[in-house]
């Protein structure tokens, strides 16, 4: 009976094996779950789910599983029996509800009305007090006023009053295709990790603090160690304004998760392309530059250089000495990144453009040239790309 969700779950590109799904059969023989749809539903999503960033996939592969049986008969019975179904409606029901249901001649009433009208409805449907859909005063469907349904789907305002939430999706941030947050962007960076203990001793050594107090007797002898720190030294270079301007929300979760991860962190800014200065503070850009020999001279090897920007800009700002569209630049942007490549070992581009888009613009396929395949989109499964890449 569960092959088929194993199957949407393969479809929507979750990583789950056949193991998972015999981990499955075997928790419900054993009865870990009972005549609880929110029960099997977690259960499910706990065996068959290893990573948090497919929760969303999973949600709309059981989603799909369950809402594409079209015989609702079948799907009380084949997939969860109906007094499993009953005992959860009844679960959901305060005593007001209990006595509201009355009204309609009781929750058999209810269900039945429901399977009916299912089976008649042929269109999706808003407003209204009969059919399933949005809107409305009908007790089936979403976003209506009625005191006792069943909610199915997630559209419309909710009101509170559904006894049982058929579909509900959570998570979806999460997923490694989506475009990074500040919920769940300090995950990819957490590839970009080399711990080292460092400052004060002003942390506990659990571990020696026992072994000398064992030593003394059994004379408490606390000892004290330096904290774990990140020890990676990263370099950001933010391009900023112009094309940019649309990007600033992401670019400023991206850099409040750097500042928060690693204690080593430097950036500067650029507009479009880097060439013989930067700059830190926006507001002057023009008065307060440092030169980018500075930067090349201050910084190690040991540094990791990210790049973030979209490398979208006219070809001769990358070729041609005077390219820039904002300053006459003696020499051509592509010296002074073959600079930075040859300086730095670990250097990353990350462009918040989606990768089917690069092609479209020369300016993106001559900067992948000079830093080679090392441009990554500012997605999770791009970040975490990037910083694996960073971290070798």
């Amino acid at each position: 009976m569960l092959l088929s969700l194993f199957d949407e779950l393969r479809a929507a590109k979750v990583p789950v094996s056949i193991r998972e799904l015999l981990d499955l059969l075997q928790a419900l023989q054993q009865g870990l779950v009972f005549a609880d749809m929110d029960d099997f539903y977690r259960l499910s999503r706990a065996i068959l789910v290893k990573d948090e960033r497919y929760f969303d996939r999973f949600d709309r592969a059981f989603s799909i599983y369950f809402n594409g049986l079209h015989d609702v008969d079948q799907a009380l019975q084949a997939l969860i029996p109906e007094d499993w179904l009953r005992k959860e409606f009844e679960r959901q029901l305060s005593e007001e509800d209990r006595a509201a249901l009355k009204s309609l001649g009781g929750l058999d009433k209810l269900l039945e009305a429901f399977k009916q009208r299912l089976a008649e409805q042929k269109e999706r449907h808003a407003g209204g007090n009969k059919w399933i859909g949005t809107g409305g005063s009908s007790p089936f469907g979403s976003g209506g006023y009625h005191p006792e349904g069943i909610r199915i789907g997630d559209a419309g305002q909710r009101q509170g009053k559904a006894v049982k939430v058929w579909e509900q999706r959570e998570y979806r941030n999460l997923d490694d295709q989506t475009e990074v947050s500040s919920r769940n962007i300090q995950m990819a960076l957490r590839r970009l990790r080399k711990f080292a203990r460092s400052g004060a001793a002003e942390e506990l050594d659990l571990d020696s603090t026992i072994e000398h107090t064992a030593r003394d007797g059994g004379m408490l002898n606390i000892q004290m160690r330096p904290e774990r720190r990140n020890a990676v030294k990263l370099l950001l270079l933010f391009d900023v304004g112009g094309s940019m301007d649309g990007c600033i929300q992401v670019c400023e979760d991206l850099f409040s998760a750097c500042r928060m991860e690693f204690k080593h962190l430097e950036y500067y800014y650029f507009h479009n392309f880097i060439y013989e200065g930067l700059w830190r503070d926006n507001s002057r850009r023009f008065s307060d530059i440092t030169p980018t020999l500075d930067v090349l001279h201050t910084y190690g090897p040991d540094w990791k250089v990210v790049f973030v920007g979209d490398a979208s800009m006219s070809p001769y700002e990358i070729s041609h000495p005077g390219g820039s569209v904002e300053h006459w630049n003696e020499q051509a942007g592509y010296q002074w990144m073959q600079r930075f490549t040859e300086h730095f070992p670990k250097l990353i581009w990350i462009n918040p453009l989606q990768p089917q888009q690069w092609k479209y613009t020369q300016s993106i396929g001559m900067v992948q040239e000079l830093i080679g395949p090392r441009m990554y989109p500012m997605t999770l499964a791009g970040l975490e790309e990037g910083m694996r890449y960073l971290a070798k």
